[in-house]
């Protein structure tokens, strides 16, 4: 395998590393004006819409903070616990029943009630809507929902389900009044009405969104901080130039490879902090079944034969991704290197057998799209190196089309597109969440996927087990079967990064075990 290195002044291990880009910071004056001013949070990543039961995207990353989950993730934590809820538990042995219990006087941040009720209303509406693409696909093991009084909450699965709860800790599980959204559309008017730790005070979409405490919340989050402002960039360098001039103190997503690496060379002119830590968003390709070209398994295998992953890696991300070679990235238990065992270095030769044994002879004609405003600034670069990859070999012609994510992801559920990129960021950090989201008939690709063994089989057998451990070899054979199919081709494995102002606290404990920044862990600092 060939593999790039680069001396690199941050390495960072399992744990999260602060790297500071700037000494001699004495002590700062107290301001109490200054303490109290909205923390102003950077990203490229912007809603796409502002109701749970229409998003399985990044939108999450807003909803973690304005609307409750009956679980989430307290600091620190890997696996669920209390939020809106008491106290949660499977009630048998066989994984097929678990029951919730409110805690006392739960209230939306106007005051009305926020009752068993509410949760059960606001599951079951999920699936009533159905989006394409959108969270129902999450709850492919629910049966039905009942209620026992406003407290509590009995959720009955069709199916064993060992990861249930995780599937509840997610945003897409997010707590809405009945009597504030339909029970079988999304709702429109550009508001939120939730019982997080925030209440949303103003939204311009695509612009910004602000936050202020919510004073009725009850849950196990803290808040450090009385009001965020989140800001939405179009690009890295916007949004880093903004940080430095102290328009904003936090960037989270979208931070350029260029920008982490003048950051890490301490080059960025003023006193700032670089937090580094293991990250397992993830970045493929989908190919289209019913494309005529995308649609041949012999087309797809000499993609992945080409595919040149450390060549990205290294040259349009400058070593702040890994290349990945399955679905399920490293660090996760059942993690294997499929595409490397099956394909090895990139070889035009060994591609153009494939397609020569398929009757293919000439140059194979594929469009792949991408989005603009969703994964950073390096995807352009990224799909112009896959372009010069593919046609360097002499095998493919290729066309690049883009739009932006608003619109793309309409595109994508439509099946408009031959090939297309995506980027995952996990809902919860179990290799389930790498494989079952992509399979299916109804799934988060809104691009069906029967894969028969792994939906009807393999999955069904490791949700039997709550020792995650012990499902190693059903996740190993289920990633076989999505390397043999080359339906969805993994690239690269990203890292986290948080740049800001060295007078913000936090960053480190911000982060939940999905990568959503949890807004009520930043604050500023008043002295060193």
């Amino acid at each position: 395998m060939r593999v790039f290195n680069r001396n690199r002044c941050l390495r960072g291990p399992a744990a999260i590393a602060s790297l500071f880009l700037a000494v001699g910071c004495g002590a700062l004056p107290s301001d109490s004006s200054a303490d109290h001013a909205p923390i102003v949070v950077g990203t490229t990543s912007a809603p796409s819409t502002l109701d749970p039961a229409a998003s399985w995207d990044g939108s999450w990353e807003l909803f973690r903070n304005v609307y409750q989950t009956l679980l989430s993730y307290p600091t620190g934590a890997s696996v669920p616990g209390p939020d809106a809820a008491d106290f949660c538990s499977f009630t048998d042995g066989t994984n097929l029943v678990y029951h919730c219990v409110l805690r006392k006087g739960l209230t939306f941040s106007d005051g009305r009630p926020l009752d068993a009720r509410a949760v059960k209303y606001s599951v079951d509406r999920i699936r009533a809507i159905g989006l394409p693409g959108g969270p129902a696909g999450l709850l492919g093991s629910l049966d039905r929902v009942t209620t026992r009084g406003d407290r509590e909450i009995v959720f009955h699965l069709g199916r064993p389900d060992a990861t249930f709860p995780f599937v509840l800790a997610t945003p897409a599980l997010s707590i809405v009044d009945p009597d504030a959204y339909p029970a079988r559309s999304p709702r429109k008017d550009g508001k939120v009405l939730g019982s997080g730790p925030y209440t949303l005070t103003s939204y311009q979409e695509g612009e910004r969104a602000e936050l202020v405490r919510n004073t009725r919340y009850q849950g196990f989050a803290e808040p450090h901080n009385d009001a965020v402002t989140i800001r939405y960039f179009q690009d890295s360098g916007e949004m880093v130039s903004a940080l430095r001039k102290k328009r904003i103190d936090v960037t989270y997503r979208g931070l350029a490879a260029s920008d982490i690496v003048s950051l890490q060379n301490r080059t960025s002119g003023r006193s700032l902090q670089l937090i580094e830590g293991v990250g397992t968003e993830i970045s493929y390709l989908v190919f289209n079944p019913k494309d005529p070209w995308a649609g041949r398994l012999a087309v797809r295998r000499a993609v992945a034969q080409i595919v040149d992953r450390p060549a990205i890696a290294h040259t349009v991300y400058k070593d702040t991704v890994d290349p990945l070679y399955s679905m399920v990235p490293k660090g996760l238990t059942g993690h294997t290197t499929g595409f490397f065992d099956d394909y090895g270095d990139p070889s035009a030769a060994k591609a153009r057998t494939i397609l020569r044994h398929a009757g293919i002879t000439g140059r194979v004609p594929l469009t792949l799209w991408y989005t603009t405003d969703r994964y950073g600034s390096e995807t352009a670069p990224e799909f112009r190196e896959l372009k010069r990859q593919l046609e360097g070999s002499g095998l493919f012609t290729v066309t690049l089309e883009s739009r932006p994510w608003k619109t793309y992801e309409e595109g994508y559920r439509k099946g408009e597109y031959p090939v297309f990129g995506r980027g995952w960021f996990p809902d919860f950090p179990d290799a389930e969440n790498f494989i079952a989201p992509f399979v299916g008939e109804q799934n988060a690709l809104g691009t069906p996927y029967p894969a028969p063994r792994i939906t009807g089989v393999l999955l069904p057998r490791s949700r039997r087990e709550s020792d995650r451990a012990k499902v190693v070899g059903q996740f190993q054979q289920a990633q076989q079967i999505l390397v043999d199919d080359a339906r969805l081709l993994p690239l690269w494995q990203g890292k986290q990064y948080i740049a800001a102002s060295d007078d913000i606290a936090g960053g480190e404990q911000a982060l939940d075990p999905s990568t959503i920044m949890m807004m009520w862990q930043l604050s500023r600092k008043t002295s060193w």
